[in-house]
């Protein structure tokens, strides 16, 4: 038979029954190596590599068989020949010296006939090995016990065993080793016991002979597939060396069979959620933000500051650019606040108390005095030095009148609202007139036991209070600076506290030094050419030649940027 539209590169060998039924590379199709029922037993059907191997094909059966079975050969080349074995039943033993120096076609000890008797019990494996033929394709039936083909090739002699001495022990087949795979294709081993041949009783293995023991052959097992799975690839390089661009890679689904990995329809792994093939992807941003400076040290010796850097936008030619070509969202902070820790020597002052302590005459109005240090749960005052200042100031709400003897008057108003405070009271000494008091010099009533004039008073706790230091010297001396000072609420008794309204809360930072600056005029500083704002312009006053040539509109224009806030 010729297929021509079949490419390879040894013959192939094909099974089909006399009813016409194709058993193995029937069809005009190559069937895939593999166990094929046909005849009453099964078929392994073996095709080694193409490329690495140059054995040919071949069917192997247990048999019997039940029906005649034709071989055909397909092939494009010359007939390369054929080699077969079978099986009879027998009594004697062929030695396997006297098969290895036997001639292709010569009958075994010149014998052509039967055996005289057989008996399952006594069967045995000979071999017969038929010469290359010359013929591109050839028939050859089954050869059974007691009948011979009608037609010989004319270079083939069929050979039938002498008689053979029985054995006690014989080999015989007792299982097979473990697959080697749980799907997709393993391979197995038959394992062969030397047994007794009567009661088939496994004996060691020294009371066989070695020579005949069979060679275990290779047999496939758990021939379905594996599950098939998605074979993820390595994702691409982006499209796009900045902004935003696209990776790709590649996904097989794939099957396990036969130690290899084979690519299978798609429709296979549908039970599996696809994983994406596309992806965005964004290396850089083709204007970019870059940070020229490191941070600026605090703008505070001690509490909370600012602190600022030199933030730019920059091309990819290196260029400084608007900061609209940048992404906006992407963009570093070139300010931010700095804590320097507690002042240790700072003096936490609250408002002064808006009552006087005494309703007419002198009087005084009081505040609260902190030294703060690392913690505000301890306070010693010496850590602030002699500078304390002032818990009370004097207030007058006008004149008072009196009487002879010590008369002490109303006590004022506490001088606080809530928390510790003092009351005051006017005690004089008086002469008492019809109707009228004069007052008396305090050495005429020395005599007599004088009243407190001052005396401690609470209304109520305060609750949390707000605390402030001195402001700081100004960031700038002109054109805008401004000052920071450390603002803490505390509760009654000086701990850390959140219940202080925040609509009352003082200022933490405000501007100061709002006056011009009032640049000092360098007269080696003057501008070499009529066009220098076209320089200033093109903002090529970053480079040392345009800065130099146009030194005086340069100098301005650095002069009008904000030094301190940095570049938003």
């Amino acid at each position: 038979i010729n297929i021509g539209s079949v490419e390879t590169r040894f013959p192939k060998i094909a099974l089909r029954s006399r009813s016409g039924r194709s058993i193995i590379n029937g069809n005009w199709a190559i069937d895939r190596p593999g166990r094929y029922e046909g005849g009453g037993t099964m078929f392994t059907y073996r095709r080694p590599n193409e490329i690495s191997s140059t054995a040919g094909e071949s069917f192997l059966a247990d048999g019997p068989t039940n029906e005649v079975l034709d071989v055909y050969m397909i092939h494009q080349q010359p007939n390369p020949g054929i080699h077969y074995e079978y099986i009879i039943p027998g009594d004697n033993v062929i030695s396997p010296q006297l098969l290895a120096h036997r001639r292709p076609g010569e009958p075994l000890n010149g014998q052509l006939g039967m055996p005289e008797s057989t008996s399952h019990e006594d069967e045995d494996l000979h071999r017969e090995t038929d010469i290359r033929t010359g013929q591109s394709a050839g028939t050859f039936p089954v050869i059974q016990p007691g009948r011979f083909p009608s037609h010989q090739p004319e270079n083939q002699v069929p050979a039938m065993q002498p008689p053979r001495q029985n054995r006690e022990y014989n080999w015989k087949q007792v299982g097979k080793t473990e697959c080697t795979t749980t799907c997709g294709k393993g391979s197995q081993y038959p394992i062969f016991h030397c047994v007794n041949r009567i009661t088939h009783e496994e004996v060691p293995e020294g009371y066989c002979d070695s020579s005949t023991k069979p060679i275990p052959e290779e047999e496939a097992c758990n021939l379905f597939p594996c599950p098939a799975f998605w074979d993820i690839g390595e994702w691409s390089e982006c499209s796009k060396t900045c902004g935003l661009g696209m990776q790709h890679r590649q996904i097989l689904c794939r099957q396990i069979y036969a130690n290899r990995t084979l690519t299978v329809q798609q429709y296979r792994c549908q039970h599996l959620e696809k994983p994406d093939t596309t992806s965005t992807c964004q290396l850089k941003i083709c204007s970019e933000w870059q940070i020229r400076t490191e941070w600026t040290s605090c703008s505070v010796p001690c509490g909370v500051g600012q602190r600022t850097r030199d933030v730019k936008c920059v091309s990819n030619l290196g260029d400084i650019v608007d900061d609209e070509e940048c992404n906006m969202k992407l963009r570093p902070n070139d300010i931010e606040n700095c804590d320097m820790g507690p002042c240790a020597k700072s003096w936490f002052l609250t408002e002064w108390s808006d009552r006087c302590s005494a309703e007419c005459g002198d009087g005084i109005r009081t505040r609260s005095v902190l030294c703060m240090t690392n913690h505000v749960s301890s306070l010693p005052l010496e850590g602030c030095g002699n500078n304390r200042p002032s818990e009370t100031t004097p207030c007058n709400n006008g004149p008072c009148a009196g009487k002879v003897e010590w008369f002490a008057g109303g006590w004022t108003q506490c001088s606080t609202e809530c928390g510790s405070g003092t009351q005051q009271r006017e005690v004089i000494c008086v002469r008492k007139t019809e109707g009228n008091f004069d007052v008396l010099n305090p050495y005429e009533c020395s005599y007599l036991e004088k009243p407190p004039s001052q005396q401690s008073c609470y209304l109520k706790p305060c609750g949390s209070k707000w605390f402030h230091t001195e402001w700081s010297t100004c960031s700038k001396s002109c054109e805008g600076g401004f000052r920071v000072r450390e603002v803490r609420c505390l509760s009654d008794d000086m701990a850390a506290s959140t219940q202080c309204d925040p609509q009352i809360k003082p200022e933490e930072k405000e501007p100061c030094n709002t006056q011009d600056c009032v640049p000092e005029i360098d007269e080696n500083c003057k501008d070499k050419y009529y066009n220098c704002n076209v320089v200033v312009q093109a903002r090529l006053c970053v480079y040392t030649y345009y800065k130099s040539a146009c030194c005086a509109s340069c100098t301005r224009v650095a002069n009008r940027q904000p030094g301190f806030l940095g570049r938003r």
